[in-house]
């Protein structure tokens, strides 16, 4: 939680910095894909022994998002929706939403070229719905960072690629229909690679 915080107040005290700034106004679509590393509570890995299943399931998974924000000529910052859901064979399914607050500095290679890097904080939901089993769904924290590429490809116009990781604490209950509860999974992390492209207006 410390750590939380105080990435929370860095990011806030960026986000002022730029907000005295002149900035441009943009928002934009997100596409890529995600990895989920799922983590198993002990009863779990009793009742469901050998491969962690649930590792699998969100992996390299077509990932959709919406961002907006404000951009200026060394930085920008800027909220972002996220989505993924993915299953693994028939039985086991899972779907992220991630609502993220992000900060990036940007260090120019050229007049139409910049690379990023920043750290992004918020919140995630996961929700188990795999079939066989109740639906359950937890809201937790999550921080990271995200590095990547920007090129302006018109005055309005720009295209990203980019790279995420992120860490959470966001976990469900997993309870067999009929059986009840056998155990728990958590996110351990998440990773991302991405192309955006963003409308500046």
């Amino acid at each position: 939680m410390n750590k939380l915080h105080t990435l929370a107040i860095a990011t806030t005290l960026s986000v002022f910095t730029l907000g005295a700034q002149a900035a441009d106004n943009f928002a934009g679509l997100t596409w890529g894909k995600s990895t989920v590393n799922i983590d198993r509570s002990s009863t779990l890995k009793q009742t469901m022994p050998g491969k962690n299943r649930f590792d699998d399931t969100i992996k390299n998974s077509g990932t959709w998002g919406v961002r907006a924000g404000q951009m200026t000529d060394e930085a920008r910052y800027y909220a972002t929706y996220e989505n993924v859901s993915d299953d693994y064979g028939s039985s086991l399914k899972l779907r992220q939403q991630n609502l993220i607050g992000s900060y990036d500095m940007f260090l120019p290679i050229g007049d139409t070229t910049r690379l990023f890097g920043g750290a992004s904080a918020g919140l995630t939901k996961l929700e188990n719905e795999s079939s066989g089993y109740s639906r359950d769904s937890d809201i937790g924290y999550l921080v990271g960072l995200q590095a990547g590429v920007l090129q302006q490809v018109g005055s309005n116009t720009s295209l990203e690629a980019g790279y995420r990781y992120l860490r959470s604490n966001a976990g469900t209950e997993v309870s067999e229909r009929g059986v009840g509860k056998v155990g728990s999974i958590d996110v351990h992390s998440s990773k991302q690679a991405y192309l955006g492209v963003n409308y500046h207006f």
